[in-house]
């Protein structure tokens, strides 16, 4: 039986090259995005390169409609077997050449809000609306996509509501791994890096497909792989 993924933030960068991936290797993946159009041009565009993709508007920092979400992924499959947590927003000034245009006397708290409400709380929703459908079956493994500017272990200075936010993620992870530790459920947070994203930006070391396979790892482990652990391209970091 074909297994089913999740993927958010699916209509570029990382999501779409983590949709296309998990596609590429037989899976069935629902895109999640905010911008219908943008979405259904991303998976149509997959579709006509033979892949396995649908999509469904959805904005996770909405509470009705991620249900909506998880009331059709039950309805037109009956299970869920990832969850790509990757929808996420940099609010804040992102020229890495200029960090102190971001520092945390000049970051607003309503962007360190809105920050933490895609980051941190939309991946808790999307995890409470849809791991229920993984217990049914006892499977499933859930990929947050973090970072290391959340690390507490490196800890700097500056972006204090996307680091925050990463680091609240990365305390999801934990206490969901922790909470799902008697079922054969994977949960994982994974920094991909710097990336040529919209996010990232020309700049970065990184291409999307570098980064992508660290998260297909996570997305596709072994039953006896590990969970509640945080990972770049397979190998452990730091919290």
């Amino acid at each position: 039986m074909t297994e089913i993924a999740v993927v958010t933030g699916a209509n570029r960068g990382l999501g779409l090259g983590t949709a296309k991936a998990l596609a590429a290797l037989g899976l069935h993946v629902l895109m999640v995005g905010r911008d219908l159009a943008k979405l259904t041009a991303a998976a149509k565009a997959l579709q006509d390169a033979g892949l396995d993709v649908a999509c469904f508007q959805a904005d996770v920092d909405s509470d009705e409609q991620v249900a909506a979400l998880a009331g059709y992924v039950e309805r037109s499959y009956g299970r869920l077997d990832v969850l790509v947590n990757n929808a996420g927003v940099m609010l804040e000034p992102n020229d890495f050449s200029d960090p102190d245009a971001a520092s945390v006397f000049l970051t607003s708290a309503d962007v360190a809000r809105r920050t933490y409400e895609t980051n941190a709380l939309g991946p808790l929703r999307l995890c409470q609306a849809l791991i229920p459908l993984m217990k049914q079956r006892n499977s499933g493994r859930v990929v947050n996509i973090s970072s290391e500017l959340g690390q507490l272990a490196q800890m700097g200075g500056c972006w204090p509501g996307y680091r925050m936010s990463k680091a609240a993620l990365n305390a999801l992870t934990r206490v969901l791994a922790a909470e799902l530790r008697e079922t054969a459920i994977k949960v994982n947070a994974v920094s991909p890096g710097w990336v040529r994203t919209n996010l990232g930006g020309s700049d970065a070391d990184r291409s999307v497909e570098e980064a992508v396979g660290g998260i297909v790892w996570a997305a596709t482990l072994p039953d006896d792989g590990p969970s509640g652990e945080f990972f770049r391209d397979g190998v452990a970091l730091e919290w």
